[in-house]
């Protein structure tokens, strides 16, 4: 029975060791699995989009919230990590700034409509281990930004 035990254990150890690899020619993260599409009713592309949104009506200096009316698109990379690339349309609510998340917004009548792409990584090795995150970063290579 111990035996089981170990065997399964190394079976498990053996995908994060894969994941966690580095290409050592370039010093970066090998991509294990290239961009694909994901759908965008996924709990970590919604937690992604969540977060991004917060950051971004954080960082402009509109005096109103913006909301996300469409997804257009939502991908996933494999890294050394789950990374996720999303591309939404928003546009400008009647809320105004700060927002309560009790709050009921509409979108205003002709709205500013922007698209926006955000990267987004769920986790990370570091070197005390795998660490679970939710990180949205707008300062990473693919930041959120406008088009």
């Amino acid at each position: 029975m111990p035996r089981c035990r170990w065997l399964s254990l190394l079976l498990l150890t053996i995908p994060l060791a894969l994941v966690a690899r580095k290409d050592s020619n370039k010093n970066e993260m090998a991509v294990l699995r290239k961009l694909k599409p994901v759908n965008a009713s996924n709990a970590n592309v919604k937690q992604c989009l969540w977060f991004a949104m917060q950051e971004y009506n954080e960082e402009s200096e509109d005096k109103y919230v913006f909301l996300v009316v469409k997804t257009l698109q939502a991908q996933l990379q494999v890294t050394n990590r789950l990374e996720y690339l999303i591309d939404v349309e928003i546009a400008r609510s009647d809320c105004r700034k700060p927002f309560s998340t009790n709050e009921i917004c509409a979108i205003q009548e002709n709205p500013k409509l922007k698209k926006i792409s955000s990267y987004a990584s769920t986790w990370s090795q570091t070197d005390e281990g795998l660490s679970i995150l939710q990180v949205c970063p707008t300062g990473a290579s693919l930041p959120l930004s406008l088009h």
